[in-house]
């Protein structure tokens, strides 16, 4: 499958890694979401998620957008084995936005947390730091 410039799939570490650029918005998070699906479709091992959103500059979504995208995410995949979500954020919107997010997929196996340093998002995740570095050996 080929991938977006933005997102990388670890097969190894089973780590899907999204680093969004400049604004991040409806159109970002809905590509995501359709690569996310694709893989869990194509995939049959349960993988985590690393969201870096350092490098975005402005994040245009509202509630209702996010409340309809943590709610649909948490019934697409309901039913499966637990994953991951790690969110590396420092804006106060996307830390609220993300926060938000978890608490909405909360009870389902998405366990959403957010960061504020790579090392930690890495030691939650149990994935090498280069991983979710800026610079990811693919």
């Amino acid at each position: 499958m080929k991938l977006p410039d933005d997102i990388q799939f670890h097969k190894e570490e089973r780590l899907l890694v999204y680093r969004p650029r400049g604004t991040l918005n409806e159109t970002a998070v809905n590509k995501v979401i359709r690569v996310l699906g694709d893989l869990e479709t194509a995939t049959q091992a349960p993988f985590n998620r690393f969201l870096d959103t350092l490098a975005t500059d402005a994040v245009e979504l509202n509630f209702r957008y996010m409340i309809h995208i943590s709610l649909y995410r948490r019934f697409a995949y309901a039913n499966r084995p637990p994953v991951k979500s790690a969110i590396l954020a420092v804006d106060a919107t996307m830390i609220h936005y993300a926060r938000l997010h978890a608490v909405l997929t909360q009870g389902s196996p998405i366990h959403v947390s957010i960061f504020q340093k790579r090392e930690d998002a890495a030691h939650w995740l149990n994935v090498p730091i280069s991983l979710v570095s800026e610079v990811s050996v693919a």
